[in-house]
């Protein structure tokens, strides 16, 4: 009986992959996309109240307006599949079910996610996608679902694991053919190197494990460990290539606002925008403080991120206390940020003439012994001169001076 209703609802079509289905949507993430994400924060206590809560408070606090437009629930809201095998919400934390969320979000000018994974149970403990993908992209579809992170808990253990671009391949052609369009994103921790195969599968693929709210630390669960912000920052510089429009490498959910201090903030949300990173905030959007708040709705620190050459920025230079990373943008501009790993105070100098700013992976050179170019402080916006001069600063414990070079008029 399923499997018959489940033929007709796709014209017949077997519950496989198939060659006119290998395809994702087009011209969802032209740039890396921006929202909200339920984890980081919340884990699995979530239900529906905070989710309106969030999306009020996001529109209330500018971060809609500043681009953040993804309201994404992750793990923890299944409640079981009915007869059929249609996936249902756990009916005590969403009584008003998906449907009528997703509609409340979609009211608010926002856009809504789910979680799911491509094992039988998500990392949770609740039901997974495995077996089931055509029938919940069908149920996402249905509901008005707009992004579909997809883990990868649950998969199996060497010879019996799933293979992940098969699994990855199959949800995504499933969403395809349930017709609403829906940025995909991969979630298999970058233990078998998407950034080598998923551009024409997810929209955006992580690179690490998890992230937590520490500016450098691992921390083990058992048989997995979640990462600080400089340790996800380290492993980003070689991926750097697979990263564009359409296709993104994603450093993980961002912890600004759980970290300790204000400049780890800054520097973390300043360094996901030189990475072209997803800026999918994983805090409390409810009680943020404002100056959390400052931090995620800086115009020129979000147009860094969203530039549409899309081009990854790089570590340009590079000592144990102090890193300068650069990253070309459009309009013959650049960004430069100035970061201090160290829990000291730092003071640094650029000297721009006696420090080429160029970039072999896009071809770009900002050229600067044959013009002046003028700087602009990314933070406050004000002009801090031209490269004419050495560009002197001082850092804080952990923070981020950053920049971005603009021609002369």
């Amino acid at each position: 009986m399923i499997l018959k209703k489940l033929m007709a609802t796709f014209g017949g079509l077997a519950l496989a992959a198939s060659p006119a289905l290998a395809q994702k949507f087009p011209d969802l993430a032209p740039t890396p996309p921006m929202g909200w994400n339920s984890w980081n924060h919340h884990g699995c206590n979530i239900d529906e109240t905070l989710i309106r809560r969030t999306a009020d408070a996001m529109v209330a606090n500018g971060m809609r307006d500043a681009g953040y437009v993804y309201v994404n629930i992750d793990d923890c809201w299944q409640g079981e599949r009915d007869r059929d095998g249609f996936i249902q919400a756990d009916p005590v934390r969403f009584p008003s079910g998906m449907k009528a969320l997703a509609d409340y979000v979609h009211a608010r000018g926002l856009k809504f996610g789910l979680y799911s994974d491509a094992g039988a149970k998500t990392c949770g403990g609740r039901p997974g996608s495995r077996g089931h993908e055509y029938q919940d992209a069908l149920q996402y579809a249905r509901w008005g679902v707009d992004y579909l992170k997809y883990d990868w808990c649950n998969t199996g253990a060497g010879p019996d694991q799933r293979n992940p671009r098969e699994a990855y391949a199959t949800m995504r052609d499933a969403l395809y053919r349930a017709g609403r369009p829906v940025v995909f994103s991969i979630c298999e921790w970058g233990d078998n190197k998407p950034w080598e195969w998923a551009q024409n599968v997810g929209h955006l693929w992580r690179t690490t494990g998890d992230i937590t709210n520490c500016w450098s630390c691992q921390v083990s669960h058992g048989s997995w460990s979640s990462l600080g912000v400089l340790e996800i920052l380290d492993k980003q510089v070689a991926l750097r290539k697979a990263a564009g429009p359409g296709h993104w490498n994603d450093p993980d959910m961002m912890e600004v606002g759980n970290l300790p201090s204000l400049s780890e903030n800054r520097s973390h949300f300043a360094l996901w925008a030189m990475l072209a990173a997803p800026l999918i905030a994983g805090t409390d959007i409810v009680g943020m403080k404002p100056e959390i708040a400052k931090i995620l709705t800086n115009p020129r620190i979000v147009a860094i991120d969203q530039d549409a050459l899309g081009i990854q920025g790089f570590p340009w230079f590079k000592t144990p206390e102090v890193e300068i990373w650069a990253r070309p943008l459009s309009g013959d501009r650049w960004a430069v940020a100035i970061l201090n790993r160290t829990s000291t105070a730092r003071s640094h100098a650029i000297d721009w003439k006696a420090e080429p700013l160029a970039d072999d992976h896009s071809q770009r050179s900002a050229n600067l012994g044959g013009r002046t170019m003028r700087i602009v402080d990314a933070w406050t916006g004000a002009v801090r001169g031209d490269t004419a001069a050495e560009l002197k600063v001082t850092l804080a414990p952990r923070d981020t001076a950053i920049f971005i070079l603009e021609p002369s008029s």
